[in-house]
C-alpha cells in the first residue's frame, strides 16, 4: 500500500515540477501572454515576439536550468551530510565549504584596501568570481578530507568543520571591515544568492560538473542505508566506513563548491529538503529518499526563483530572502505536525 502511495507522490511531484518549469519560463518582470508563449519558437514571428523569445532563451531559461541543478545538488548534499553525521541539523554548509567559497569571493571583491585594487580589477568578472569561489571552497574541502583521514570520529570531524566555518567567517568579517562601501555592497548582494549568475555560455560547464556528481551520489544508496543501522552493522555487511565517509564528504563538498561558486551560498534548501522528503514518504530508505530530495529540491528552488521574480517586485529579490522567509515556517510546521525528525 505504501509503495502505491509513494508512486502517486512521485507522479504528483513530477507534474508539479513541470508546472514550475513552465511558470518560471512564463512569468517575470515582462508579461508574456500564454497563447503567444507556445508560438514563440516558430520559424517566423513578429518583432515584438522576437524580444519575448530572447528574454526566455537568454534570461529565463538559464535561470530555470540553474535552479533545477542547484536544487537537486543542494538537496542531495544536505541528505549526505545528515546521513553521514546522523544529525538532523547538518546541512551543506556544516563543514565550512560554502564559507570557503565566500572567502574566495571576498578576497577578490574586498581587496582594494590592501592590494591597490590590482586583484579586484583582474578578477572582478563572472569567471573571476566563479574561479575564486572554486578555489576557496576546494581549499576548505581538501582540508576537511585531510582531517577525515586523520580523525575517525564523525562527531569530532563535524566540530572541526564547524570551527573552520567560524574561522573563515571571521576572516570574511575582517575583509568586510577593511573593504570600501561599494565593494562590501557587491559582496553582500552576491552572498544573498541568485540563480541569474549563470549565462548560456557557462551552462555546458555547469551541467557537466553537477550532473556526474549527482549520478555518482546515487550509487551510494546501499552503503548509506547500511550506515543508518549503525557502524558495527554496516561493517558486518562489508561496508568500508572510512571509504564511504571520504566519498560522501568529497561528493557533497564538490556539489556545494560548484553551486556556491555559480549561485552564491543558498540557504535552507540543503537543510530542509531531506526532512521534507522523509516526512512526505515516511521512510529513511535512500533508494526512495535520494530521488525524492532531487525532485523536492528542484521544486523548492524553482518555486523560490519564481517568487523572487514576480512582476510586482521592482527588481528580482535575492534567493536567500525567499528560501529563509518561506522555508523556515514550512519546516517548523512539518516538524510540529509530526512532532519529531529523524532517520
Amino acid at each position: 500500500k505504501q509503495k502505491n502511495i509513494n508512486r502517486i507522490i512521485f507522479l504528483g511531484l513530477s507534474l508539479l515540477l513541470l508546472v514550475f518549469v513552465f511558470l518560471n519560463l512564463l512569468i517575470g518582470s515582462v508579461s508574456i501572454p500564454i497563447p503567444v508563449f507556445f508560438h514563440l519558437f516558430d520559424a517566423q514571428i513578429p518583432e515584438k515576439e522576437m524580444v519575448w523569445r530572447h528574454i526566455i532563451l537568454e534570461s529565463r531559461m538559464p535561470q530555470t536550468i540553474t535552479a533545477i541543478l542547484a536544487g537537486a545538488a543542494l538537496g542531495t548534499a544536505g541528505l549526505q551530510m545528515q546521513s553521514l553525521f546522523r544529525n538532523p541539523l547538518a546541512g551543506p554548509s556544516i563543514l565550512g565549504i560554502s564559507a570557503g567559497a565566500s572567502l574566495g569571493v571576498a578576497l577578490v571583491t574586498l581587496s582594494s584596501g590592501w592590494s591597490g585594487g590590482m586583484v579586484s580589477l583582474y578578477f572582478l568578472n563572472d569567471i573571476g568570481i566563479h574561479l575564486s569561489a572554486f578555489l576557496g571552497a576546494f581549499l576548505v574541502l581538501f582540508f576537511v578530507l585531510y582531517a577525515a583521514k586523520k580523525i575517525r570520529n564523525n562527531a569530532s570531524l563535524l566540530i572541526i568543520g564547524i570551527m573552520v566555518g567560524y574561522a573563515v567567517s571571521s576572516i570574511i568579517g575582517l575583509l568586510n571591515f577593511m573593504g570600501q562601501q561599494g565593494e562590501v555592497h557587491a559582496f553582500v548582494i552576491w552572498g544573498l544568492g541568485s540563480f541569474s549568475n549563470v549565462q548560456n555560455t557557462q551552462l555546458p560547464l555547469f551541467i557537466s560538473l553537477v550532473v556526474p556528481a549527482l549520478l555518482l551520489s546515487s550509487l551510494l544508496m546501499k552503503p548509506m542505508n547500511a550506515m543508518l543501522l549503525g557502524e558495527s552493522y554496516a561493517q558486518n555487511l562489508g561496508v568500508n566506513l572510512n571509504r564511504i565517509r571520504w566519498q560522501l564528504i568529497l561528493l557533497s563538498g564538490f556539489l556545494i563548491a560548484i553551486i556556491t561558486a555559480y549561485t552564491g551560498p543558498i540557504a535552507f534548501i540543503g537543510l530542509a529538503v531531506p526532512h521534507i522528503a522523509r516526512m512526505l514518504f515516511r521512510s529513511s530508505d535512500h533508494k526512495q529518499i535520494i530521488p525524492a530530495v532531487i525532485f523536492i529540491g528542484v521544486i523548492v528552488a524553482l518555486a523560490c526563483n519564481l517568487v523572487a521574480r514576480l512582476p510586482f517586485f521592482q527588481e528580482a529579490l535575492p534567493i536567500n530572502v525567499i528560501t529563509s522567509l518561506f522555508g523556515a515556517p514550512l519546516v517548523i510546521y512539518l516538524i510540529v505536525k509530526r512532532k519529531q525528525i529523524g532517520f
